[in-house]
């Protein structure tokens, strides 16, 4: 704690101030004496104590996540303290810059202490109310060609292809912003969420940095969530149901001689070409697939169309990063315009399909399952019902 047991002589007063009722003297103790006594108390300390500050922990027999106010005065004697903490449920402020992590927030049940939202979280529809807190620095309308160029110009020239808006951020008063340092284009990034606390929000929020460049991640940041969000015991059950849906599916992909896997081109852009990387080829391999570029765990690399016409694939899967079914059915010419495009093996059997990007395989989130399911009713439509056709994907 910040002035500390050399100067308590134990009687430093922990008092309680309860919904509905008057402030009462729980404890008289050292310093050290109440960090046991919050412990005793399935207490969970997130970080330390300043002269002036908040506190988080969560009741381990009821999971509600606490947020205690603490103020120091000094007594008379000048040799002891008194602490005041105000009790007060449910006030965690947690606003979200990345969709995944709004959904990884609902599937932890702290949904409720969402305040605040990206223009890119979208999903479950409640979130849509919540005030939106960032914007894009360019103009997000055009063809897959024009934005690529745009980003790139925007990236030379500001450093950051989205804004924070701190004006509409700090009212919100914020305890806890989840942001992400693995892609500065895909959605708003750890710098510049620093940039935005660099203008002193009010309430000194903690930033909660995710990184998820394969399934291993994704489960790591899922922990990271409920742990600095005073929850940490649900998301060994989360993690837990997630994979067992996952391995479900994965059980029912009918065993082939590896010559006989379905060779397969995942294509994250369409002009310029660019492969899925990350998790993508994680989830191909669960189904049995070869995939054919891209690698596990690496951002997603360029590639040319001579590169798709030698590898000649079984299969095509289009699934452009932050589209949805109708903008990646409208950008489909910069491929279909191509007289080669006609002659790839692909093309011929009509084995080529458009999936939902933004919703599914680009959200490295709770639905990770659901991108699972959108691929295995594309490879095996003799295993596995379509059940997403016409949401999470369609056939070209």
């Amino acid at each position: 704690m910040a002035r500390d047991t050399e100067e308590s002589d134990g009687c430093d007063e922990l008092l309680l101030a309860g919904e509905g009722s008057d402030d009462k003297v729980i404890r008289r103790a050292g310093a050290e004496s109440l960090r046991e006594h919050f412990d005793r108390l399935g207490a969970m300390l997130l970080g330390r104590v300043a002269e002036c500050g908040w506190f988080l922990y969560e009741r381990l027999e009821t999971q509600i996540p606490i947020r205690l106010r603490v103020v120091y005065r000094q007594l008379p004697d000048l040799h002891s303290f008194q602490i005041r903490p105000c009790y007060a449920p449910f006030v965690l402020r947690i606003v979200s810059m990345i969709a995944s992590a709004t959904e990884i927030v609902h599937a932890l049940g702290l949904g409720e202490f969402q305040v605040g939202r990206s223009h890119e979280c979208d999903f479950p529809a409640s979130v849509t109310a919540l005030p939106i807190v960032t914007r894009p620095r360019f103009d997000v309308h055009g063809t897959s060609q024009e934005i690529d160029a745009r980003v790139r110009e925007t990236l030379a020239e500001a450093g950051s292809v989205y804004e924070v808006l701190t004006d509409l951020l700090d009212p919100l008063e914020p305890t806890h912003i989840l942001t992400q340092t693995q892609c500065k284009v895909c959605a708003v990034s750890l710098d510049d969420v620093e940039r935005a606390l660099s203008q002193s929000l009010r309430s000194r929020p903690v930033v909660v940095a995710l990184e998820p460049n394969s399934l291993a991640d994704i489960w790591d940041d899922i922990r990271r969530v409920a742990e600095r969000c005073g929850v940490a015991g649900r998301s060994a059950e989360l993690v837990r149901r997630l994979q067992a849906r996952m391995a479900e599916i994965a059980s029912r992909v009918p065993v082939r001689a590896p010559a006989k896997a379905p060779r397969v081109a995942s294509i994250e852009w369409q002009e310029p070409l660019m492969a899925a990387g990350n998790w993508v080829p994680e989830l191909l391999e669960m189904l049995g697939a070869v995939n054919l570029f891209g690698a596990a765990g690496k951002h997603s690399p360029g590639m040319k169309f001579e590169d798709l016409q030698a590898s000649d694939p079984d299969v095509i899967l289009v699934m452009p990063c932050g589209y949805g079914l109708p903008q990646t059915r409208a950008e489909m010419h910069w491929l279909e315009d191509r007289p080669e495009w006609r002659q790839l093996r692909a093309v011929e059997r009509g084995e080529v399909y458009l999936l939902d990007g933004n919703q599914y395989l680009n959200r490295p989130g709770p639905r990770v399952v659901e991108s699972l399911r959108v691929l295995a009713e594309v490879l095996y439509p003799d295993q596995f019902r379509a059940t997403l056709e016409g949401v999470g994907w369609e056939r070209r």
